[in-house]
């Protein structure tokens, strides 16, 4: 289809469209520039849609609106509070771990001012910002020294970088993981300069496969906890005291990639998470694992375990490049304080939410159905039903957590337009859909959330 230049001549000059913008109370008080751009930005839209043929208003009022909506949007925050339906705990996509309140104090306290991040109070002079949480580590894990970086990836790449460059890792093939965003182990160990040694099979490796294949050229160990799968039946991996007494025997340190990573022993839905203490007594020389995770913290990865092999990343140039932000590392300190000094299960929302009993769970759907049937005036098919909740994060995969929730239908609307339509609101809420039914799973939501979906429900058709 040729292009209409005669439509194209219809759209207002950029001029005319100021002066209309200029009168409108909202859009006075944007930055002229911002207005502006917005406006060309409306006008190339129309354009383009004319010249593929496409039927749109180009009345000088309809550009404005349009230029309004972009303002809008391009000056509220992207980074926004959701409500988190789901029932996933740890969800990836939504920020894993919430905060406790201490954390979000002591992040609060830092982010307005200056802080002694890297300052000696005591002694006047420069100070190491991973003193702020190494001997809280220490305490509760046991280990000789402790460091934190950015996140859990970046410290299986440090320690590989400091120990292992230009050498041989061993590793089982059943623990050749894949994390978030298709990073692979092997694809870590290739960027540190380490070279891997696949032992054993997918589903079995034994510790005589670990024996044979070390040899002069061997820089280490590595087990990948199997944090986000589950490799079930016909299998068999060594004991963790085993593997790290073979690789003492021939002088070679012994890591463990926790993923995840839990302070203490859980048993969540059936399954058993190993905690960091019990990784180090069985005589693992380093430990790893997330702070955004099973711990409960703000994002970074910590490392735990043998003060001669941690020195030597202190000291490694990567280090600098990874190292953790002010304010994560105030949100793992507030939580580090919360299993100091308080009862963590209930003063960290993650162990919270994994732990809390399912009776209260059946209490917290009834009251949100209570809510939604009594002030909702629309006509809708609701009931408090049965469930299941992953941990997530790549926590617990095995783990099935009993729950409750509340399922809505309303007649003539799809649950994808339903679901479509919370997640759109200016806080989105984020649901489940199953058998056409929108799911709040309600493991993860607060009284508050509760009155905001039931608003939600009310005024949205």
């Amino acid at each position: 289809m040729g292009i209409d230049n005669k439509k194209l001549r219809f759209i207002p000059a950029i001029d005319r469209l100021v002066a209309i913008a200029a009168v409108e109370s909202e859009m006075s008080g944007y930055p002229r520039n911002l207005v502006i751009a917005c406006l060309r930005k409306a006008t190339d839209y129309v354009r383009e849609a004319l010249i593929t043929g496409t039927a749109v208003d180009v009345s000088p009022e309809a550009l404005v609106a349009r230029a309004r909506q972009l303002l809008e949007h391009q000056t509220r925050s992207s980074l926004r509070r959701v409500i988190n339906a789901t029932g996933v705990v740890l969800h990836t996509n939504l920020g894993r771990a919430p905060l406790s309140r201490r954390a979000v104090a002591n992040i609060s306290q830092i982010m307005g001012g200056y802080s002694n991040l890297e300052y000696n109070i005591d002694s006047g002079n420069r100070g190491s910002r991973y003193d702020h949480v190494s001997e809280k580590l220490r305490q509760l894990t046991g280990a000789e020294d402790v460091l934190v970086v950015n996140n859990n990836a970046a410290a299986v790449l440090l320690i590989l970088s400091a120990l292992a460059k230009g050498r041989e890792v061993i590793v089982s093939r059943g623990e050749l993981v894949e994390i978030g965003g298709s990073f692979r182990i092997p694809d870590v160990l290739k960027q540190s300069g380490a070279t891997l040694v696949e032992v054993g099979a997918t589903n079995k490796t034994h510790l005589r496969d670990y024996e044979q294949a070390i040899g002069p050229n061997t820089a280490a160990i590595l087990k990948v906890h199997t944090s986000n799968y589950c490799i079930v039946g016909f299998t068999s991996q060594p004991d963790g005291a085993e593997l790290a007494a073979l690789a003492h025997k021939h002088n070679l340190p012994v890591i463990e990639d926790l993923g995840s990573g839990t302070l203490m022993p859980l048993t969540i839905g059936g399954q058993t998470e190993p905690s960091v203490t019990e990784r180090l007594v069985l005589g693992f020389d380093i430990v790893t694992f997330s702070g955004d995770k099973l711990l409960g913290a703000g994002q970074g990865g910590i490392i735990a375990g043998k003060a001669e092999y941690i020195g030597l990343m202190k000291k490694h140039p990567l280090l600098r490049a990874i190292r953790i932000d002010k304010l994560s590392l105030a949100a793992i300190e507030g939580t580090l304080q919360d299993y100091m000094l308080g009862d963590s299960c209930r003063d960290i929302p993650v162990l919270a939410m994994l732990t809390i009993p399912a009776a209260e769970l059946k209490e917290r759907a009834d009251r949100l159905y209570s809510l939604i049937t009594h002030q909702t005036e629309r006509s809708l098919d609701c009931k408090v039903i049965a469930l299941n909740s992953p941990a997530g994060g790549g926590a617990l995969p095995a783990a099935a957590l009993p729950g409750y929730g509340v399922a809505v239908s309303l007649s003539g609307i799809s649950a994808g337009h339903l679901e479509r339509n919370l997640r759109q609101r200016e806080i989105p809420i984020v649901v489940r859909v199953q058998d056409n039914k929108v799911i709040f799973d309600v493991r993860c939501l607060t009284e508050q959330d509760l009155t905001e979906i039931t608003a939600a429900l009310e005024t949205m058709f």
